[in-house]
């Protein structure tokens, strides 16, 4: 079987990391990347050997690249006419825009969290809803607290049931190296419920979300805790048993050394993991606790990263590389090495 042919769009904090992503997919072939402007990712990226060839968007300035030695392989026109799907994932607005590129040419398209639903034919989660991404044109991912949400959400409510959920998200301002945001030493509240928790309502639409949000001034990832409640009552051991089992939720402990969201980040530099990416979600065991007939419990966001599993099941479901949820997400592990730690 010839290999699915992969472009992605934009290469930022994302972009980056699906480009790799797709790179490590034994049945994908990454054709190229597209931006606009000689970034600090870009630059990297030409001194690293330039493994991707490189397309330019419309307004992009050739010479720009020329004058560091960046070879540009063609336009986003060119790059398009090559792949048999696209991952976009640039910036807020600009998907929609190159949306009607993508119909004009016939060519699939999977778009990040940043784009609003309508882009897309289905609001795609590669376990909570695989089998309704199969064979569509267009898939919109959810966003990375959103992502890690459902994972672990989903997990529960395919073993036990789950009726309702209530979430606190303690978000990240800013990803390392952004300045746009300010310098800050504040707290600051969102209105409830917060759109992770209506966004999770969208996917799993037979479970009750509501949530609260709190933006912090750090970088290394979000905290969220969960307060469950199932179709049956359960258990701290119940929960544990379902969650140690998941590839993409890593169980970890306080008395470890997972103190909290930096001591995820420094133990994925300390594996030697490409940007201190980790794809899975972490999920301290310490924090389960039952509350009559509730469970709770905490999750750590890699918000940089934990998008690029999904993305790949996309690509398989909207191509029909695989028809089942289960044989999507375990091929997609297999090649990203997800779970081999248990």
């Amino acid at each position: 079987m010839a290999k699915i042919k992969v472009g992605v769009a934009g290469y930022g904090t994302i972009g980056q990391r699906l480009a790799d992503g797709v790179a490590q997919q034994g049945d994908m072939e990454l054709v190229g990347i597209a931006d606009l402007a000689p970034t600090l990712s870009i630059r990297a990226l030409h001194e690293k050997g330039m493994p991707y060839d490189l397309y330019l968007v419309d307004g992009g300035d050739k010479s720009q690249f020329e004058a560091l030695g960046i070879p540009v392989s063609g336009t986003f026109n060119d790059l398009i006419d090559k792949v048999d799907i696209m991952l976009d994932s640039s910036p807020g607005g600009v998907g929609a825009k190159n949306k009607e590129i993508y119909e004009k040419k016939g060519v699939k398209a999977i778009f990040q969290g940043g784009e609003k639903n309508s882009v897309a034919d289905v609001f795609f989660h590669g376990y909570a809803n695989y089998e309704k991404g199969v064979n569509k044109d267009y898939l919109k991912l959810t966003s990375c607290n959103t992502t890690g949400l459902i994972r672990s959400v989903d997990c529960l409510d395919r073993a036990y049931g789950i009726e309702r959920v209530a979430i606190t998200i303690i978000r990240r301002v800013a990803d390392p190296g952004d300045y746009h945001r300010g310098l800050t030493n504040a707290l600051q509240m969102d209105k409830a419920p917060s759109h992770q928790a209506v966004d999770l309502m969208t996917i799993m639409p037979h479970i009750n979300a509501t949530g609260i949000l709190v933006h912090t001034p750090v970088t290394h990832g979000h905290i969220i805790t969960v307060v469950a409640t199932g179709k049956q009552k359960i258990t701290k051991e119940m929960a544990l048993e379902a969650f140690e089992k998941h590839p993409r939720i890593r169980v970890v402990r306080i008395d470890d050394g997972f103190k909290g969201n930096a001591s995820l980040f420094k133990y994925a530099r300390d594996l030697g993991n490409p940007r201190g990416d980790m794809y899975e979600i972490g999920l301290w065991e310490d924090s389960i606790v039952e509350s009559g007939n509730d469970i709770m419990y905490a999750i750590n966001i890699p918000q940089e990263s934990v998008t690029i599993p999904e993305t790949m099941d996309a690509i398989r479901a909207a191509c029909g590389m695989q028809t089942d949820g289960a044989e999507g997400t375990a091929k997609t592990n297999e090649y990203l090495n997800i779970g081999r730690f248990k």
